[in-house]
């Protein structure tokens, strides 16, 4: 177990703040969790960044551990200490739903006082939810994110799904595209009970001069259109349909460069593909950023685009595309796919558009028109970034979560 007060060095910037923390009155809450830091990915970003606006006296979290090896623990040890909250650590890298793991979760409900749990991921932790419901759990929440949209089209995890409803107080959802997927999994009583609790917005950390002029110096892109995408590497973000778009946009904008800021295992077949397809020099890969710098290489693009698209039948989704709301908190219009819940992350036509994912036409079509028109680029920008601040800031969003909690 490890304790402490500060500021992490993986913690993203902006965020715990002390006039953050709601410190209101609230059950002792157990957090149950595979998706925590110092392991990167949005689900760990999204739980990180709402225990950190919870009251720390009333709060455990329960993870596995990042990742074995002497780097790996060290890593999750230092993250821990810097905590402000209590942070016990499994020794595996995946928590699962076994009698083991069960009766750890239920001796540090009952050794710490907590009468909440939340459930970081709903499947398959959310199984624990009876037997740390009989341990004196009295609330039980449990939230979904894309994988559970998947789990809701097959038979045997389509059941599972469906206990972990009947046996927590609420299913919580990313927005309407998994909330309509999953709820045809669970009863309709569960169905009834499912609140909407999507990732937020540091919009003191993501706003318009968040230092894009100085990323766009470094790399030598000054006076240049830039067409931006932040995400993972990985098929189904899309960043090969920008590639096969680009030789249209650069027919309009010749000028045009797309910068792919993100590492991941697709990257070499994406250097190959902007090769084969000649716009290799019109197209710039920075790798993995650390999070302080993230803000800025938004900052660096005219125009935000990540064309994802749903792949291996609807098991590999986008559950909402957090990055959407950033770059729109950055100022920047936005093209989306239409993966899954990704629209849910777009107002069609006021912040940006919504294309069919994986189609280079539609892509370059949108882009080309933002590139071209100033005036139309500002005015999605600044739409964007006032629905930012009316729904999708951090504080308002932990304060929903307290009150299921």
């Amino acid at each position: 177990m490890k304790r402490g007060r500060g500021e992490p060095g993986a913690r993203p910037p902006g965020a715990g703040s002390a006039g953050s923390v709601l410190s209101t009155t609230m059950h002792k809450t157990l957090i149950v969790t595979n998706d925590f830091p110092p392991r990167p990915g949005g689900i760990q970003a999204f739980l990180h960044n709402m225990a950190l606006r919870l009251d720390p006296e009333r709060l455990v979290v329960y993870a596995s551990t990042w990742k074995r090896g002497r780097e790996g623990i060290e890593a999750t040890a230092a993250f821990d200490a810097e905590q402000p909250f209590t942070v016990v650590r499994d020794r595996t890298t995946m928590l699962l739903p076994t009698p083991g793991v069960t009766r750890r979760a239920a001796g540090l409900l009952r050794g710490h006082g907590c009468t909440s749990v939340w459930f970081g991921a709903a499947a398959p932790l959310g199984l624990m939810a009876p037997a740390l419901r009989r341990a004196g759990a009295e609330r039980l929440v449990a939230t979904t994110h894309g994988h559970e949209a998947g789990w809701a089209q097959l038979p045997a995890s389509r059941g599972l799904l469906r206990r972990i409803g009947e046996s927590t107080d609420t299913i919580t959802y990313l927005g309407e595209y998994t909330r309509s997927r999953i709820a045809t999994a669970l009863t309709p009583a569960a169905a009834e009970r499912m609140v909407q609790l999507p990732p937020g917005v540091d919009e003191k950390t993501f706003h318009p001069g968040s230092g894009g002029a100085e990323v766009r110096a470094r790399l030598g892109l000054t006076d240049r259109p830039v067409v931006v995408c932040v995400s993972r590497l990985v098929p189904r973000k899309g960043q090969d349909t920008l590639i096969l778009a680009m030789p249209r946009v650069l027919a309009k904008e010749p000028d045009a460069v797309l910068l792919l800021v993100g590492g991941g295992p697709y990257e070499k077949e994406l250097r190959r593909l902007a090769y084969d397809t000649g716009v290799a020099d019109s197209v710039r890969f920075t790798g993995a950023v650390p999070w302080s710098e993230l803000p800025a290489h938004y900052g660096a693009g005219d125009v935000f685009a990540m064309p994802c698209r749903t792949r291996r039948g609807g098991l590999d989704v986008e559950g909402l595309g957090i990055v959407y709301l950033e770059a729109s908190a950055t100022g920047l219009p936005v093209v989306a796919g239409d993966s899954g819940g990704a629209p849910d992350a777009v107002l069609d036509g006021e912040t940006g558009w919504v294309v069919r994912g994986g189609s280079p036409e539609a892509t370059a079509d949108r882009v080309v028109t933002l590139l071209g028109d100033a005036e139309l680029r500002r005015r999605m920008g600044e739409r964007g970034r006032e629905w930012v601040e009316e729904k999708w800031r951090w504080d308002l969003l932990a304060e929903k979560l307290q009150a299921l909690l």
